[in-house]
């Protein structure tokens, strides 16, 4: 099992939703959240003063997915989160040692 975490602009996230339930993805956890990488943020003027806007909104998705369905469900988040400008963002794979579903007690793939 694996945990597949993705940063993605907060426009983008009803796309990369929809073309993950399309796969056959059911659960999302998405979680808003502010950073920067290269963008390094903006300077923006309020009322006559300026000031630099550090951190930038974006959108953090984890889904926990078996082994053999994590090369399409990052494929997937790719191809719906792009938008070919900076800031599009980043999509991590950690290895995911035991799930439990609360309500039933299954664990391991069956409570994901």
């Amino acid at each position: 099992m694996k945990l597949i975490e993705a940063i993605i602009k907060p426009f983008k996230l009803d796309e990369v939703k929809d073309a993950l339930n399309a796969i056959g993805i059911e659960g999302i956890t998405v979680s808003e959240v502010k950073g920067f990488g290269r963008q390094k943020g903006h300077t923006e003027l309020y009322r006559g003063a300026e000031y630099v806007v550090d951190f930038i909104p974006k959108i953090k998705m984890e889904i926990a997915v078996s082994d053999d369905l994590v090369a399409k469900v990052v494929e997937t988040i790719q191809t719906s989160a792009k938008t070919g400008r900076i800031g599009d963002g980043k999509i991590f794979i950690i290895p995911l040692e035991e799930a439990i579903r609360i309500r039933t007690g299954e664990n391991g793939a069956d409570a994901i």
